[in-house]
């Protein structure tokens, strides 16, 4: 993810355990970004909003819809494709594709 976001300066990523919205007050951050592909993402991500809410009433959550060519690619079907040799090079950064690729000993693509 920090390779990913590497160009943009005002984006910070932290690895934490535990609630998100714990994490967000300990570092001083006021919004959450989260990213929505379909219907239930919507409907997981509305029942996180309402809990993170009543936990942490003065953090934000912002939603964003992706790209339609990207609605039905999760991180699960993309390492399940890689694993057996299928092309994702289009689909995710070049280091992430390097990366599965290596994690799962293929050739480059």
């Amino acid at each position: 993810m920090r390779r990913a976001v590497a160009d943009i300066g005002n984006i910070e990523v932290i690895p934490f355990t535990g609630l998100v919205v714990q994490c967000a007050r300990d570092t001083g951050s006021a919004t959450i970004i989260r990213g929505l592909r379909s219907g239930p993402d919507f409907e997981y991500e509305s029942q996180m909003f309402f809990m993170n809410r009543r936990l942490e009433p003065d953090v934000d959550m912002v939603a964003l819809m992706s790209d339609a060519e990207h609605m039905m690619i999760s991180s699960s079907l993309l390492k399940e494709v890689a694993r057996l040799g299928g092309d994702i090079t289009e689909m995710v950064p070049p280091h992430v594709a390097a990366a599965l690729h290596e994690k799962f000993q293929l050739s480059a693509q």
